[in-house]
């Protein structure tokens, strides 16, 4: 938060502050959300696999690419904190800062969820959302934001002097560590900051802070997307429960999060494996 202003209001402070805002990266030019393709997807498809997340645990689901994957609710107010790796190269994973600089500070159908630099390709796209009709709230809330980086034992310690261990960053950790038999010194680089899948956030009218409130995820919703590259995804079920009153907490209600991944049994055309970013990476060097 700025603080307030010492500097003398120069004369011309109201005009400057009412230049035009320009959108940074205007999307318009990428290509449109295709929902007869991922209609046709979903219809009939066939159910593979089910990971559980337990409650303040991490866990990993494989999911090829062409398949579909949805992180459900199934027994309480839950949010969950989700990482994606390139199952074939873990130093390809999800971006969430220019996700959220080409979507938006909140993500739903039609959005696609980026890579980082040099692949920068969409790893997934949002198919399904049952939670799609909250919009925004009155505080400027709203489910599936790409702003907060994720609960971590680190930031926990700055603040509270406390050793918490079933942080989400923790979590995650722990799980890559298991899927690929990694020490946890190799796989904790690798996790990254997240979708805060259910997870309801904004920022303050007044300060600007970034805030959360209750999720108004129930049982039985969840949040659907196609995989447009073989995918790794990772997911935590969030200490912080529905994160109405806090997290990295051993004191409030959690509950488990499931990853249900599936094999559509629709014909898809031509479709094919999402290719990386054509830039050429000379830099300006010849």
């Amino acid at each position: 938060m700025k603080p307030d202003g010492v500097t003398p209001i120069p004369s011309d402070a109201r005009a400057r502050r009412a230049v035009k805002a320009v959108i940074c990266y205007p999307n318009d030019s990428l290509p449109p959300y295709d929902s007869a393709f991922y209609d046709r997807a979903r219809t009939g498809m066939m159910l593979v696999d089910t990971v559980t997340v337990p409650p303040r645990q991490g866990n990993t689901a494989y999911v090829p690419a062409g398949h579909i994957f949805r992180i459900v609710s199934v027994d309480g107010p839950q949010v969950g904190d989700l990482n994606l790796w390139n199952a074939n190269d873990l130093n390809e994973r999800f971006y969430s800062g220019k996700t959220r600089a080409l979507h938006g500070t909140h993500v739903g159908v039609g959005d696609k969820m980026w890579s980082t630099f040099p692949a920068m390709r969409p790893m997934a796209t949002i198919i399904g959302d049952t939670l799609d009709w909250y919009g925004f709230d009155a505080d400027g809330g709203s489910v599936h934001d790409v702003i907060g980086t994720r609960c971590d034992p680190y930031t926990n310690n700055l603040l509270t002097g406390g050793q918490y261990h079933h942080c989400c960053h923790s979590n995650l950790t722990r799980a890559l560590a298991e899927a690929k038999g990694l020490p946890l010194v190799e796989a904790e680089p690798l996790v990254h900051d997240v979708m805060n899948v259910f997870m309801c956030t904004g920022f303050t009218h007044k300060t600007h802070q970034y805030f959360m409130k209750a999720s108004p995820v129930r049982p039985g919703d969840y949040i659907e997307m196609f995989a447009e590259i073989d995918l790794l995804v990772g997911l935590s079920a969030c200490p912080g429960g529905d994160c109405g009153s806090e997290h990295s907490s051993d004191v409030v209600t959690c509950h488990p999060l499931v990853i249900e991944v599936y094999k559509p049994i629709a014909d898809l055309g031509d479709w094919q494996m999402a290719q990386p970013n054509r830039y050429d990476r000379s830099h300006g060097i010849d």
